[in-house]
């Protein structure tokens, strides 16, 4: 039996011959163009306030979606047309450039107020409410906004390895064979993870019901209640990793200033910069910065290996702040390193899986990826950039930790910057470690603070939609709030690496791999499940479904059998991962801490670990 399922406001007219033709299959895609169709189309709500619309389906989503990278892969065709070839006066103008849409978007506006007035005087259109925009008037402005590229997309990305100064750590943790092995596997799987996130994006986004934040998908999969968990949690995880970096930060301030500055000053001096980058609020803005941190890396890795190549590390900062308390000799290992020779817990498993942890933290990037392919002008080149970022971040990865660990063994400490000799050696690492560290950050408050925005402040309190001039000036104001937040957080961690473990087991490992297969796989098997004749219809704003329950789940698990159990095996796999990370984090911390006492916290002027 046929199940209809009615999506939203519409209204029955006759087929005449101009309804028929519009709706032909090689024009259906107009009708994502004309907001006042005689269809009432026009009537429902779409854009920024639509991605939550109660009663969209499943396969109206789909239906959007196809249209969508259609227009995408015309309007591509296009750019490149106007755009010419690429020289490096265009690459870095576009460094600094809002976007060719953004720089057309007052010229179309301008012809579109034009053709409103003409279309007056000749035909009346059905009128939608009057707080929805027309839906090409949104897609001139939404398009506005999606100015990054590729390119982009491979230089912000490519910030993640900043995680590259904790892999000598890493390696201490765990030896050489299983450092490199462990580093490659979990590079392969993040990109499994960019993979199928990226491929859910595609299958259900489009202007009409944009995707913004990690919990859309879920929205638009499993419902409300499933995307306000994923949302709750990012934006725990995020606001937890601008904690972490703020203390790091804090501490090599605090270092370069041979402890004459407050510690607690530091750390205030770190969030007042955080509150001045609030100021940026679009990726594009962020692009060039992400290019300069990639090359700011670059010249730190090489200025830690001639230092550790050539002298001892500072033997002091790792006694004061891990569980070794010797100087004596520096030794490496292939395998697993004995207890006695682990930084952050005398139980080896646990050694190891702290180890594990930082690794994962250090690819824990899959939780941006829908902001990052929200802002792309062409999404289906996602691909690019995140392949070409993580065989660069894990290539690099393997080379500095290895080289490293081999020059300074068990002391390879999480903040190398921080251990190295000469001193002018270490200031001027430590300087770019900042730099670097402050981009981090920007970048982390950029999506986390957007997330808070458009999921707490827009959707739950009523605040302007954030490309409104109201809305921005809620954006500075609110941001502040953040960081001060994030300053009292990160005040009281009591050890940055036992946080940083626990964050990466808890959260990292579950949005880097856990939580996008089991996005994948729920998006699979209701792709799989659609039978013949059903799906949606535009012209009626009806989706037909031939039946509903658990058959439906079964069949469209069948009929994608290898990708699906490919996805369930690889979200338990990482739902392991997590726990038994999780719980080596907790044991670490208790070893750090000791038994019993007073937990120091880093509200005082001595820096605490």
């Amino acid at each position: 039996m046929a199940t209809t399922v009615a999506t939203g406001p519409m209204r029955m007219v006759p087929r005449t011959e101009e309804i028929i033709e519009a709706t032909a299959p090689e024009a259906e895609r107009k009708l994502s163009l004309d907001g006042g169709h005689a269809l009432g189309i026009g009537e429902r709500k779409y854009g920024l306030s639509a991605r939550v619309t109660p009663g969209v389906t499943f396969e109206e989503y789909r239906h959007w979606a196809k249209i969508e990278r259609q227009i995408e892969r015309e309007a591509e065709i296009e750019y490149n047309a106007e755009r010419g070839p690429n020289t490096v006066l265009s690459i870095l103008k576009g460094r600094f450039s809002k976007g060719v849409h953004h720089d057309k978007a007052k010229k179309l506006a301008a012809e579109q107020a034009k053709q409103s007035q003409s279309n007056e005087k000749d035909v009346q259109p059905i009128s939608p409410p009057s707080n929805i925009v027309l839906d090409s008037e949104w897609r001139t402005a939404a398009r506005a906004l999606k100015t990054a590229s590729w390119g982009t997309i491979f230089y912000v990305m490519t910030t993640d390895i900043l995680g590259f100064a904790s892999t000598p750590s890493v390696f201490s943790s765990v030896g050489y064979g299983p450092g490199v092995a462990l580093y490659v596997i979990f590079g392969l799987a993040a990109g499994a993870s960019g993979f199928m996130i990226w491929r859910t994006f595609l299958g259900l986004d489009s202007c009409r019901y944009p995707m913004l934040s990690f919990g859309d998908p879920f929205y638009r999969t499993c419902g409300p209640k499933t995307r306000h968990f994923i949302n709750v949690t990012q934006s725990i995880q995020m606001f937890f990793s601008v904690a972490v970096l703020t203390l790091g930060q804090a501490q090599v301030l605090y270092q370069l200033a041979k402890e004459n500055l407050c510690f607690v000053a530091a750390m205030v001096v770190v969030m007042v910069i955080g509150m001045i980058s609030g100021s940026i609020r679009s990726l594009q803005r962020l692009g060039w910065l992400c290019n300069a941190s990639v090359w700011m890396n670059i010249i730190t890795f090489f200025l830690v290996i001639g230092a550790a190549s050539t002298h001892a590390p500072d033997y002091s900062v790792v006694n004061s702040f891990t569980l070794i308390k010797t100087q004596g000799n520096i030794i490496t290992f292939a395998g697993p390193p004995p207890a006695e020779y682990q930084q952050q817990s005398t139980n080896e498993f646990a050694a190891q899986f702290n180890g594990v942890d930082s690794m994962v933290y250090s690819y824990s990037g899959a939780l941006l990826f829908i902001a990052f392919l929200a802002e792309m002008r062409h999404p289906l080149d996602f691909w690019k950039g995140m392949i070409m970022a993580q065989a660069f971040i894990c290539f690099i990865y393997i080379v500095f930790g290895a080289v490293v660990y081999s020059f300074y063994g068990q002391y390879a400490y999480s903040s190398i910057t921080q251990i190295l000799q000469p001193y002018g050696i270490q200031v001027a690492a430590n300087i770019l470690s900042l730099l670097t560290g402050f981009i981090a950050i920007f970048l982390y408050f950029n999506i986390g603070m957007k997330t808070v925005y458009l999921e707490v402040f827009q959707e739950i309190l009523h605040f302007p939609p954030i490309t409104t001039k109201r809305g921005k000036i809620m954006w500075y104001l609110t941001g502040p709030f953040y960081w001060i937040l994030a300053f009292i957080v990160a005040a009281s961690i009591p050890n940055l690496n036992g946080i940083a473990n626990f964050v990466g087991g808890l959260f990292s490992v579950n949005y880097t791999y856990s939580i996008p297969a089991f996005m994948y796989l729920i998006y699979k098997v209701q792709c799989g499940a659609e039978l013949p004749g059903e799906g949606f219809d535009p012209e009626t704003n009806v989706t037909t479904r031939l039946d509903t329950g658990m058959k439906r789940w079964i069949r469209g698990y069948r009929k994608t059998f290898i990708p699906s159990t490919a996805a369930l095996l690889f979200g338990l796999a990482g739902l392991a991962t997590s726990g038994m990370g999780t719980w080596s984090a907790v044991l670490g911390l208790e070893q750090l801490l000791g038994p019993g006492g007073q937990i120091a916290t880093s509200w005082g002027c001595v820096a605490i670990g």
